[in-house]
């Protein structure tokens, strides 16, 4: 099984493609098989997603399950608390 991943323009955040359009959520991407490079390519000229690149799946009960470590990493969402991080206003300033 083949995926279509990449990042959505205005959010960067990790996106799937279902066959229609895009999705946040693997458990709804489609197999895109030999076309996925094409229509990556497509996808990005047509600028609806950034940096599009096909990736190897296994498909399970639970829905598509990434090959390798770093896309499943991707699949599951952000790993930082978004609670954790410093404001823009509260970074310190740096000097050069």
């Amino acid at each position: 099984m083949k995926l279509l991943t990449g990042n959505d323009l205005p959010t960067g955040d990790v996106i799937w493609w279902t066959g229609s359009g895009w999705s946040r959520h693997i458990a709804e991407a489609a197999d895109v098989g030999s076309e996925g490079e094409a229509l990556g390519k497509l996808e990005e000229a047509a600028r609806r997603v950034n940096g599009p690149y096909v990736i190897e799946a296994t498909a399970t009960p639970q829905g598509p399950r990434p090959a390798h470590i770093k896309d499943r990493v991707r699949a599951l969402g952000p790993t930082v608390r978004m609670d954790l991080t410093l404001a823009p206003e509260s970074s310190p300033q740096v000097v050069l």
